[in-house]
């Protein structure tokens, strides 16, 4: 909903009404001394008491002056009709037609336009010359509707430039209120894409980190060249995750640092041979069908937000293989084709007979399957996950469908 623009301050709303009572007073005494003078040099006939007559009304209509915003319409009257019998109230007559037109109702201008044009015929009567007039009685009548239609014109003009000004300040404001919230979706998306990628990077290596710090602490028999072995596997992984961080945190930098690296490109399906090869080295069992050397040859058509989403489902895959069933091998199928779409599962057996080996594990997020479910859904694909019976028995397994245009 617009802001209501601000009102201008007491001092100012004083002086707006100042000002104007002093150009109508102005404009008032200048008529006045003209006729003044015109009755002193005799071409006019006017008695004291209608000259006294004249100062009074025009006082009176300069304060009702002030009133007029309050009764545009029954102001303009009463000062149209003062104006037939004093010459001081024509300023005060004048800045009241004016501010009756700046609302534009035209029934109401007409019906203060029949008063001006009546009362400026009737002064002339009422104070007619002493020598015959110069001019027609029907050029004076056109000459009043004339000096009428000008001051409406004025006052519709200052109405429509109010409007007008109103009209940019609301646009600005929306202009203003839309690029703040503009701005906040942005941060809002930022800060999600940024929780995403730490979630997916930092839980493929806090995983590898806790599953062999696990099995130092439970293995206490292991020969001290395994124990090397792991803290080596263990530190290698730390040291590797806090790399990942830092290159995440990279983007909440200030780009227009000079020391600001570039930002290096995220994974997509070419890398997940390496990614095969990591898991493997470090303990998992990772049977992938089909070869993957050439994968990145054969989609090569896949978008890069759809490639690189697809290496984070995979290694997500991976991750909750390795947290709840490290015992377990891991099936991995990357398959699809143009117009098709890029089809990825990823199961593991689930344990139905006899106890779970007990494995150490990192404590589950709760956020991964539900960032890979966004991450689908963003390029317009779907992910489905759970338990299934498979000919071998029960399988956890992980299946995404991501769009690949033809």
């Amino acid at each position: 909903m617009p802001t209501a623009p601000a009102r201008p301050s007491r001092a100012r709303r004083a002086w707006g009404e100042t000002w104007r009572v002093l150009v109508a007073l102005l404009a008032g005494l200048t008529v006045m001394v003209l006729v003044a003078w015109e009755v002193d040099t005799g071409e006019r006939a006017m008695t004291d008491g209608e000259v006294a007559l004249d100062f009074l009304v025009g006082v009176v209509a300069l304060g009702l002056l002030l009133l007029r915003r309050k009764a545009p319409l029954t102001i303009a009257l009463v000062l149209c009709a003062a104006s037939s019998v004093s010459t001081l109230a024509v300023g005060a007559e004048t800045i009241a037609v004016i501010s009756l037109a700046t609302g534009r109702r035209w029934w109401r201008i007409a019906a203060a336009g029949v008063v001006f044009v009546v009362a400026g015929r009737a002064y002339a009567e009422l104070h007619p010359y002493i020598t015959p007039e110069p001019y027609d009685a029907w050029v004076d009548l056109a000459a009043g509707v004339g000096m009428y239609a000008l001051f409406v014109w004025i006052g519709a003009y200052i109405g429509l430039r109010r409007e007008h000004l109103a009209s940019l300040r609301e646009r600005a404001e929306t202009a203003e209120r839309e690029q703040a919230s503009r701005v906040a979706q942005a941060q809002t998306a930022e800060r999600t894409r940024i929780a995403r990628e730490m979630h997916d990077v930092l839980a493929h290596r806090i995983s590898l980190v806790a599953m062999h710090a696990g099995a130092l602490a439970y293995r206490t028999d292991l020969p001290p060249e395994k124990v090397a072995e792991t803290a080596g596997v263990v530190r290698d992984n730390a040291h590797a995750a806090l790399a990942e961080l830092r290159e995440v945190l990279g983007v909440l930098r200030d780009p227009l640092a000079g020391d600001a690296p570039p930002e290096p490109p995220q994974p997509s399906l070419a890398d997940l041979a390496g990614l095969f090869a990591e898991a493997r080295a470090n303990g998992a069992d990772v049977r992938v069908d089909g070869p993957v050397d050439d994968l990145a040859e054969r989609t090569g058509g896949l978008g890069e937000a759809v490639s690189r989403h697809a290496y984070r489902i995979v290694q997500e895959g991976l991750t909750n293989a390795r947290k709840h069933a490290p015992w377990a091998p891991v099936a991995v199928s990357v398959a699809g084709a143009p117009g098709d779409g890029l089809t990825i599962v990823v199961s593991n057996p689930v344990r139905s007979v006899g106890p779970v080996p007990e494995a150490p594990a990192a404590p589950p997020s709760g956020l991964g399957l539900v960032g890979l479910t966004e991450r689908a859904e963003l390029v317009g694909g779907r992910l489905t996950y759970g338990t299934v019976a498979e000919d071998r028995g029960a399988a956890f397994r992980l299946e995404a469908w991501l769009p690949w245009a033809a």
